[in-house]
């Protein structure tokens, strides 16, 4: 499965601890990450400063379900349940 066009839900939802220069005391849960650009896409996704907590999120259909709102709810149900 390849990421949905228009989504990033996945970098949206989770929070990331990993800091980085951009990021300098990470990302909030539920806060877009400063690396998406205006079609939802990473704008670091081959870069060396990407975060490896997103490198570790891989599209699939249990993820990403049939459609963004599902993706979220989904990710929102991963984030509450690891606080």
């Amino acid at each position: 499965m390849e990421c949905r066009i228009g989504c990033g839900a996945c970098c949206i939802i989770p929070s990331i601890s990993t800091k980085t220069k951009l990021l300098p005391n990470g990302k909030p849960s539920h806060t877009p990450c400063i690396h998406l650009d205006d079609k939802m896409r990473c704008l670091i996704f081959d870069h060396a400063e990407r975060p490896s907590v997103c490198g570790s999120l891989k599209p699939s259909f249990e993820m990403c379900g049939n459609n963004r709102d599902e993706a979220i709810s989904y990710l929102i149900m991963l984030d509450e349940l690891t606080k």
